[in-house]
Order: structure tokens, then C-alpha cells, then sequence
């Protein structure tokens, strides 16, 4: 009995050793956990983002009712984003996960904005008869508000690993407007 315990005792020890030495070349992160992250934190209105949206909405030329409606479809937009990872690849220190990301379609807001101002062009005049930017913006934000068609983009995440963690590389211009749903395919 004593040497069967024996052969179990050992067998769980090379077990043991054999799962921790594992344990310790693998990165703390997978390229798919750290996309899953970054996403994330756009569901979840990290602060890092609303920061990020902060910055952009400053520089816009709104009025201050205008930079919270456009900061409440952002948001509206971040939290109803959903991720499907398609698939994963790596090589070496460098690895791309496919993703397919559906968010509202702001894209068929902007044009269904454009036609419905060319048609109705007295509504967005000032008192002066000119083109009214404020007119034509309260309008687009209140369509933006209303939006329920949602599109799907396919993004190639890439990520580079730096201390044995997965980290994203900076995303592209094309990236970042897929996640805000305004990129226009041709």
C-alpha cells in the first residue's frame, strides 16, 4: 500500500513541477484577453476612454448642449458595441486577432441626415437666410440619438509582446472609426 502512495505521491509531484514550470513561460495575457480588454473598456466607459472622448468633443466646434448629447451617443454607442473574436494568430512576439465588432451604423445616420437636409434646406436657415451650423447640428445629434441600425466591421487587432504581456498597437485611423461606426465602406 506504502508503494502505491508512493507512485502517487510522485506522479503528483512531477504533475506539480510540470504545471508550475508551464505556468511561468506563459504570459500572464493571451493577444485575445488583451483585445477582450480593450473592448472592454468601451462597454464598460473606462475612464482612460471617457477621457479619450473628452479630448475629441473639446475640439469640436458645439455648443456646450451640443458636446453632452454628442458624449451621450458615444456613449450610447461604446456600451451597446458587441465583439466576436474570429480567430488569433501568433508569431513569435507579434499576433493579430481578427474581430468582428457591430455597432450602430452612423455612417447611414449621416447619410440619411445629408439627404434630408438638401431636400429641406429652409429648415436649417438662420434669420439671416444663411446656413445655420447649429440648426444642421442639433438635427444630426437628435438622429444620432434615435439610430437602431447597427453595421459589422471586421478589425484586425495587432499586438506586440513587451515583458511577456500582450499589448495593442496603436490602432489606425480606420480602426477607431469602425468602433465609432462611421467608416465608410466603398
Amino acid at each position: 500500500m506504502r508503494k502505491v502512495f508512493s507512485i502517487i505521491g510522485i506522479i503528483l509531484v512531477v504533475f506539480l513541477v510540470a504545471g508550475c514550470s508551464c505556468a511561468l513561460f506563459r504570459s500572464k495575457t493571451s493577444p485575445t484577453r488583451a483585445v477582450e480588454s480593450f473592448l472592454g473598456k468601451y462597454q464598460s466607459l473606462d475612464e482612460e476612454i471617457m477621457d479619450q472622448l473628452d479630448d475629441v468633443v473639446i475640439d469640436e466646434d458645439l455648443t456646450s448642449t451640443q458636446k453632452d448629447e454628442y458624449k451621450a451617443v458615444m456613449k450610447r454607442q461604446y456600451q451597446n458595441l458587441t465583439y466576436i473574436i474570429k480567430e488569433e494568430i501568433i508569431d513569435g512576439d507579434n499576433a493579430i486577432v481578427t474581430t468582428e465588432i457591430e455597432v450602430y451604423d452612423f455612417v447611414k445616420t449621416q447619410r440619411d441626415v445629408d439627404s434630408y437636409v438638401e431636400d429641406h434646406k429652409t429648415e436649417f436657415e438662420d434669420e439671416n437666410g444663411d446656413f445655420s451650423q447649429e440648426k444642421y447640428m442639433d438635427y444630426k445629434l437628435e438622429q444620432l440619438k434615435k439610430e437602431m441600425s447597427r453595421v459589422k466591421y471586421t478589425i484586425d487587432f495587432r499586438l506586440t509582446k513587451k515583458d511577456n504581456e500582450w499589448e495593442l498597437d496603436d490602432l489606425t485611423d480606420t480602426e477607431r472609426e469602425k468602433i465609432h461606426g462611421v467608416y465608410v465602406t466603398t
